[in-house]
Formats: structure tokens, C-alpha cells, sequence
């Protein structure tokens, strides 16, 4: 969009200064317009926002897009992690090229139509066939018109070295470093506005061997890129880190190069308090997956505690078979209900939750242009109607989001450009879709 756009009079917005709009030119948020005042950009032409309230774009930090093809999977429900998993990497090992352009579809639509403006994803399983994985997320994301940072994942410790996964996922650290160096070349933006990123995310502790997590450290400090693994998500993680190299997870972390400030760790539910201001004083940020967590029962990250130490905490929707949704926005509100249960009320707001999956969030993936509506910020924005009945009657606008479950944008904004309009994604047959995605997973399961 070159011509400016004054987004005009919301009935909400999560920005000081902004209460008559904001107007947005070359992809970028130039002009903040208060109470009382007209735009100082001349000619811009009008979107009329009087329904709408108007977030900066959502922002996910931790997600696996494959995984929609294993929603609700019966041998993997009311299992912990491990048991989890094990019911699931044999399934994962039969993925193809056009299942996973299928999940990777439908994860991103989810998210954008949720108001994610900006998502990550970690994609570790490389069964033969599926060697350009991140090739495929790529493209699939340009088509759609979101933000992604693609994090090349591997496993490489498989069950025969006393590792977690079968011996058809993993691939040997050569292939998985050549890779790694590869999409970088190919695909990583490293400009502030840049729609397209990579990073290099080994697994966890219990899939990638120690040399593996050392080398990846190596090749990202040298090319430029961020880290991200799991970690401290349960309890026998845990255990394994201590019978296997001797330590606690953040010890082994440590050992292997990764404790600094362009690491983001998925989860962090079981780190102590010393531990927590450790990670704080080396600038290590994490993403809080709540509905994932509750669901495997993994335990309660301690986001409040985090936060007061000067960690950067994110949201992540995490893999959609053990969330079973790509939705950031129902994200948002079960970080706001599980922490505010832990915390109490004094300590967890609606606008805590909301700036984690905003600020939080840009913040664990070194974006500073995004997660924010402010002159100079991405033009990435969500704008939500409440006129459905859970609405009815609310005061506080933004508070409604989160508290009575928003769930669905109506419009969403990337780059200055509408990707999201009227509640549907220009261009995409969501029916069509559908049947596609239903017919890859019922080959993945037969």
C-alpha cells in the first residue's frame, strides 16, 4: 500500500495516543492519531473502524504446523509427554510433501484468522521424501501474506542410541547442519521488516545429541540466526537430563553454548527460582504454551516470576495435537485465566495477556518493529468485532476480548497490506481446504 490508510475512530485500541486511529503508509505505522485530533498525513483515505477494536498483530512463538493433521488422535489422548509422543512419531513417520502443505495451510489460516500477524514454527520430523520441509512452510506463508520465523528442527539421537524417537525421523548431524546453512542462504531476511526469517531449533534434550546442540550453537552465532529448543517442559525431562549427562536441563543448555540472548525456549514450566534469575542475566527469553500444557498435564509455567526477574516471556499455541487448535486468541485468554489462578487477580490483567502474545512475543523472536501500534512499527494489526452475543453488553472493550473469549478477527492487517477481510482469507477455499486436510489425515492414520 502506498497510498496512506487512516484506520479511523475504533471503538478500541491497545495503544496510548491512538484513541482516533492510526494511519499506516509503506507497510509501516506512521502517524498515531489522539483524542480530538485529525491526521497530520495528508490525503489518506478512510477505513472506517467504528466497529472494530484494534490490537497490534498476534504474535506466535512456538507452534508445529504438521501436527494438524493429528488432532484428537486416539492413541495419543490422556497421555503425558513421553507416552504422548510415542503414540505419535509412527504416525509422523508416514508424512508427505502435500500433507504437509495441507497442515501447513490450515495451521496458518487458523492463526491469521485468529489474529496472528506473525507465527513461528518448529518442524523437527524429516521422514524420508520430506527433506524440504521448511521449503514448503515457506512458500505457503508468502501465498498467505503472514510473518514467519521457520526454525529448522532436527532429532538426531534416536531409541537405538537411548533416545526418544524411532529410528525413521531422525537424520544423521551432517545432513541436519547442511540443511541448516542451506535455508538460511536461501530464505533468511535479516532486515527489520522482513517477512521471512529462519533459526535453528535441535528438538530437545532427549532427541539431539550433545555435539549436535553444540555445532547448531556454532553455525547460528557465525550466520546470524536465533536458537530455540524445548525445554524444562515436564517433569521426566528432567529426570532424562539428569540420568543422561548428570545435570538439570539448564546446566546441559549451558554446557552446550546456548545460554545468551538470542536463545527462546519453548515451555519452561520446571525451572527453579535460581534458575529463572540465571536465565534473566543471560537475556534468554521464553514462550508460554498454556493450553498444551494443561493438556499433557506438563505443570504451570511460572510467568509472573519470570516477568519480575526481566525475563521476555511470549505465547505460543504450540503443535495442534496437543493444543488441538491454531488459535492465538484463545491462547490469549487461557494465559490470562491459568496465570491468574496461580497469581491472583492483583497480579495478572487482561492487558498482561495481551502484551504477551504482542510485546512479549516480538520480544522472544528479536523483532522490535512488530507487537506494537506506535509511528515507525510494522503495519501489523488485528481488529476484532463484538457483535456476537458473548459481547453483549461489554464496557471495557479490550477487556471483552480476552475475558468473554474473542476468537475469530474480522480483519487483520500485515505489512499494510489486508490478508484478513470480512472475516475470511481473499482467495483461500476454507471448505476445499478442509476436505483436503481431512482426506491427508485419514491416509496418515489408515
Amino acid at each position: 500500500m502506498t497510498a496512506p490508510l487512516w484506520l479511523r475512530d475504533p471503538l478500541a485500541i491497545l495503544a496510548d495516543g491512538a484513541e482516533r486511529g492510526v494511519v499506516v503508509q509503506h507497510g509501516r505505522i506512521v502517524e498515531c492519531v489522539a483524542a480530538g485530533r485529525e491526521p497530520a498525513t495528508p490525503d489518506a483515505a478512510v477505513f472506517d473502524a467504528a466497529a472494530h477494536v484494534v490490537l497490534p498483530g498476534l504474535i506466535n512463538t512456538h507452534h508445529h504446523f504438521y501436527q494438524t493433521l493429528t488432532r484428537a488422535t486416539p492413541a495419543a489422548l490422556d497421555r503425558e509427554l513421553f507416552g504422548w509422543l510415542g503414540a505419535l512419531y509412527p504416525i509422523w513417520a508416514r508424512l508427505t510433501p502435500a500433507a504437509l502443505e495441507s497442515a501447513v495451510t490450515v495451521a496458518l489460516a487458523e492463526l491469521l484468522l485468529s489474529g496472528c500477524t506473525t507465527t513461528t514454527d518448529h518442524h523437527y520430523v524429516f521422514p524420508a521424501g520430506l527433506e524440504h520441509a521448511i521449503d514448503i512452510e515457506v512458500g505457503v506463508a508468502r501465498r498467505l501474506g503472514i510473518r514467519g520465523v521457520f526454525t529448522r528442527g532436527a532429532m538426531n539421537l534416536s531409541q537405538r542410541d537411548g533416545g526418544l524417537p524411532p529410528d525413521s525421523v531422525v537424520q544423521s548431524e551432517d545432513v541436519i547442519l547442511t540443511d541448516s546453512n542451506r535455508l538460511i542462504e536461501t530464505h533468511h531476511d535479516p532486515s527489520p521488516f522482513a517477512q521471512i526469517q529462519i533459526a535453528l531449533a535441535p528438538c530437545s534434550p532427549f532427541t539431539v545429541t550433545t555435539a549436535l546442540m553444540r555445532e547448531t550453537a556454532a553455525l547460528a552465532a557465525r550466520r546470524g540466526v536465533r536458537l530455540h529448543t524445548h525445554l524444562a517442559e515436564t517433569i521426566d525431562e528432567t529426570a532424562f537430563c539428569e540420568a543422561r549427562f548428570g545435570c538439570r536441563p539448564l546446566d546441559y543448555l549451558d554446557s552446550v553454548g546456548w545460554l545468551h540472548d538470542g536463545v527462546w525456549l519453548a515451555h519452561g514450566v520446571h525451572f527453579s527460582p535460581p534458575e529463572i534469575a540465571r536465565l534473566a542475566r543471560a537475556g534468554v527469553a521464553v514462550t508460554h504454551c498454556p493450553c498444551s500444557n494443561q493438556i499433557l498435564g506438563s505443570g504451570h509455567c511460572p510467568v509472573c516470576d519470570m516477568e519480575a526477574a526481566g525475563m521476555r516471556v511470549g505465547l505460543g499455541v504450540d503443535g495442534s495435537a496437543s493444543n488441538n487448535a491454531s488459535n492465538l486468541m484463545q491462547e490469549v485468554r487461557a494465559a490470562f485465566l491459568l496465570q491468574r489462578q496461580h497469581y491472583g487477580v492483583a497480579r495478572v490483567s487482561h492487558r498482561d495477556a495481551l502484551r504477551w502474545a504482542t510485546a512479549g512475543s516480538a520480544a522472544c523472536i528479536g523483532r522490535p518493529t512488530l507487537g506494537a501500534i506506535a509511528p515507525g512499527m510494522a503495519a501489523d494489526l488485528a481488529l476484532f468485532r463484538l457483535d456476537e452475543l458473548r459481547f453483549a453488553g461489554a464496557q471495557d472493550k479490550l477487556a471483552a476480548l480476552v475475558i468473554a473469549g474473542a476468537h475469530r478477527a474480522d480483519r487483520v492487517m500485515v505489512g499494510g497490506r489486508w490478508v484478513v477481510a470480512d472475516g475470511a482469507i481473499p482467495g483461500l477455499d476454507l471448505p476445499a481446504l478442509m476436505a483436503r486436510q481431512a482426506e491427508a489425515a485419514r491416509r496418515l492414520h489408515a
